[in-house]
């Protein structure tokens, strides 16, 4: 008797991963090519971010591995498509602002070298993959996530160049920040970011490397594109 079409496993969606450093610009090109593509978007970053975000609302100390990973397993995190914006709803509160603060991206770092953590995300993660295509953005999508993922993205910049935007965004949003402290910050991470046990900050083995060093976003975006079969 011939199989049933119909109870045959479906083949996995299509995911695009773009892993990369923090500033690397791997948030804005991911957002624009899951436009171009029509395809879904996973910011994965942006739970990291909420966790931390939940966890400051609770006074959890970031350094009690057991209530970080309690509270990473009880945060509801949604995100809303808003005039073309992707809004973070975290326990129900627009956090999309605050998770976007320089202090919280420090905590979603350090929340992130827990393995408990990283293991109560992981499933909320891969559920964003759904027909037609998946964008993760991130940080292990490729190597971790998403190992199947066929084609993975690997952004980066210098650090000087990853200050210098970022210093450029907050400063657009008003806030006062300084450009040799972003830097910093930005190498500090880089060191916790690569250093850390449970997936470690590293191109898949498989993954194209792309440096936008002194790159305009749409050329990036193009770049990207170019590397996906006829779209």
């Amino acid at each position: 008797m011939p199989a049933n079409p119909l109870s045959a496993p479906r083949p996995p969606s299509a995911v695009l991963t773009i892993d990369g450093p923090s500033g690397s610009g791997k948030g804005t090109i991911s957002r624009l090519v899951a436009e171009k593509l029509g395809w879904h978007l996973l910011d994965s970053g942006a739970l990291y971010r909420a966790v931390g975000y939940a966890a400051s609302m609770e006074g959890i100390d970031l350094s009690d591995a057991e209530a970080v990973t309690r509270c990473a397993e009880s945060t509801k995190i949604r995100f809303r498509d808003e005039n073309g914006e992707t809004r973070v709803i975290v326990n129900g509160h627009d956090a999309s602002d605050d998770i976007r603060t320089e202090t919280c991206g420090a905590a979603a770092s350090a929340i992130a070298a827990i393995p408990n953590v990283r293991t109560a995300l992981l499933e909320k993660q891969r559920s964003f993959r759904k027909a037609p295509g998946l964008v993760a953005d991130g940080r292990d999508m490729g190597t971790v996530i998403f190992p199947d993922a066929g084609l993975k993205v690997f952004l980066t910049a210098s650090a000087d160049e990853r200050a210098r935007r970022r210093y450029k965004q907050l400063k657009d949003k008003g806030l006062s920040v300084t450009l040799h402290a972003l830097l910093r910050e930005i190498q500090a991470r880089d060191t916790r970011d690569a250093e850390r046990a449970v997936a470690p900050l590293k191109p898949a083995n498989d993954a194209v490397l792309i440096d936008s060093t002194g790159l305009g976003i749409e050329l990036v975006v193009a770049k990207v594109l170019a590397l996906l079969p006829a779209h």
